[in-house]
């Protein structure tokens, strides 16, 4: 891609934010699982928890910092950046919850980084939906709307059926909630970036764009509340690096969809750009798949020894 960061500074400042906010969010699993872990050594509430809550305002300002990137950026370079939160949670869930985190996990670690890097040299560096006109019509294409459909088909299906029915043994329905969510709330956070200027500068469409405006903030207020309570759902449940590596894994897969949907935002991506992110995103996987697979696993001088588990 010719188009150097430099010549962008709104870009540049949009990648500053995703990092900071990647690195905020990366804390936030570990001090609300240190928080119900410390609720329940107590017989109490996890809300009477000063951990659980310093973790919650983590996620609120890692919220608005995602929301500030996503309108400074597209998406498919954004949401890519989350992956520099696991290693950071996994380093900081090493010295607060005292998970085990070895070579291989420090390597997971290093290659979630690179990939990242990997991604932002290669991700577009503008947006192709810029005005509120262009996102209406792209939230009225019958492809959008029918994606919305069947994500929304198995939200309830998730919520309502193999939620109270397996979530507390299968780690995978709470993520799987959590990462279809937000396919409503990137793309919300983005279209308000878009939105607010035609409702606070006036003019003949801003009751028309008023209305749009309160719409996507109703959608993102209700998806992140969902998500905010399935995440904590998921840490009462399960350590916080399981969580984390395979929620952004999957989350990271859905946002790029529903921005490729929304967006377009690959139309500008050439075959050298769409490898080069391909590469990375796999480097990224491959790191967090070491860094989870391996979390318990010892190393000696005859290879990876599995731990032995007492029956």
């Amino acid at each position: 891609m010719t188009l150097e960061l430099k010549e962008s500074p709104l870009l540049c400042i949009g990648i500053g934010i995703a990092v900071v906010s990647s690195l905020i969010n990366g804390s936030t699993f570990v001090l609300q699982r240190k928080g119900i872990l410390q609720a329940r050594k107590r017989g109490a509430s996890y809300l009477t928890e000063y951990m659980w809550w310093s973790g919650t305002l983590s996620m609120i300002l890692g919220q608005i910092g995602n929301f500030l990137a996503y309108n400074a950026a597209p998406a498919v370079l954004v949401t890519p950046l989350g992956a520099l939160g696991v290693p950071f949670g996994s380093l900081l869930a090493s010295y607060i919850l005292q998970e085990n985190l070895n070579l291989l996990g420090k390597l997971g670690c290093l290659l979630s980084c690179i990939g990242s890097v990997v991604l932002i040299i290669h991700a577009p560096k503008s947006d192709h939906v810029t005005s509120r006109a262009e996102l209406e019509e792209k939230l009225g294409d019958p492809v959008f709307l029918s994606y919305l459909l069947v994500v929304l088909l198995l939200l309830l299906v998730l919520i309502f059926w193999l939620a109270p029915a397996y979530g507390a043994s299968n780690i995978m329905v709470y993520i799987s909630i959590c990462s279809l969510l937000g396919s409503f709330t990137v793309p919300s956070s983005k279209g308000l970036g878009l939105v607010v200027q035609d409702v606070f500068g006036g003019g003949s469409s801003s009751s028309r764009a008023l209305y749009l405006f309160l719409g996507l903030l109703a959608t993102l207020g209700v998806s992140v509340l969902l998500q905010f309570t399935f995440i904590n759902r998921a840490l009462e449940r399960f350590d916080s690096n399981t969580f984390a590596a395979i929620y952004y894994v999957t989350f990271t897969s859905t946002v790029i969809l529903a921005s490729a949907v929304l967006f377009r935002e690959w139309g500008m991506v050439g075959a050298v750009d769409g490898l080069g992110m391909l590469c990375g995103f796999t480097t990224v996987a491959v790191g967090v798949f070491l860094l989870q697979v391996f979390q318990d696993a010892s190393l000696n001088g005859k290879g990876v020894k599995a731990p032995i588990k007492e029956d």
